[in-house]
């Protein structure tokens, strides 16, 4: 047990400083928290002009996706990066327990999502006068843990496909800005098309931001616990279909030897 933690801890941390380089302050500020403050406060004057929804609508809903840039991106990463660094074989020739390397992997996404969600509801509290009740951060906090948590699952099944994909980041970036309009962060689910909404109810975020914005309404957990438990669901979900794939696509490259091919 004290090995299956230390690779899924160290080892996940150790993977995550040597895949990218966006941790550097030069990096990391423009891409990690310029874009999703500029994304915030677009789509807010862009909503508050329109006098389509009221302001808290977009600061609690942009605030929550932009959980996405490090969970989609970041996730992708930690498994694609290992096979476009030409370090995947290497690493899948360990005997480190399988499930450790993987989750390990979203240990860092999970963190880095908090601090750039953390972030930009900051920024609608400075610059948006955005003011939930102080009795409601921690019912957010415990909401945005489970939503970051989801979108990391979701990043995990991509990050899997790109053991054999050709273009993974294309489908990191589609997969985007498809929950950006499919999960009700700008557009209220029940104006979208009813497959959109369907579509968009079966995608991490959805319910996340819907329990968030009654929470920071006023509304106590206990009100939303139905749209918790079940954006937790679609965390367990999206992590387990990315878990199995993982495997499923490591035994198959094995047979056919395309570990390292793009």
């Amino acid at each position: 047990m004290t090995r299956w933690l230390r690779v899924f801890f160290v080892g996940g941390v150790i993977a995550y400083r040597g895949l990218f380089n966006w941790i550097r302050p030069a990096m990391y500020i423009p891409t990690m928290l310029g874009s999703p403050l500029f994304q915030l406060i677009f789509f807010t004057k862009l909503g508050q002009y329109a006098h389509a929804q009221s302001r808290d609508f977009y600061v609690v809903g942009n605030s929550v996706q932009v959980c996405a840039m490090s969970s989609l991106y970041g996730m992708t990463m930690s498994v694609a990066n290992e096979r476009w660094f030409g370090t995947l074989g290497p690493l899948l020739a360990s005997p480190a327990n399988r499930a450790a390397v993987f989750l390990g992997r979203g240990l860092p996404v999970l963190a880095n999502g908090l601090l750039v969600s953390a972030f930009t509801f900051g920024a609608g509290v400075l610059l948006l006068g955005f003011r939930p009740g102080l009795g409601a951060l921690p019912a957010l906090a415990l909401i945005l843990v489970i939503t970051v948590a989801s979108c990391t699952g979701l990043g995990m099944l991509l990050g899997s496909i790109g053991l054999r994909a050709k273009d993974v980041f294309f489908a990191s970036n589609l997969a985007y800005f498809l929950m950006l309009l499919f999960c009700g962060v700008n557009i209220p689910l029940d104006v979208l098309p009813s497959w959109m909404s369907l579509v968009g109810r079966c995608l991490p975020l959805t319910h996340g931001i819907a329990a968030a914005r009654d929470v920071a309404a006023g509304a106590p957990l206990s009100q939303v616990a139905g749209l918790v438990w079940t954006e937790a669901g679609v965390a367990a979900a999206y992590a387990l279909a990315g878990f199995v794939s993982f495997r499923w696509l490591e035994h198959a490259s094995r047979r056919s030897a395309v570990l390292d091919t793009y």
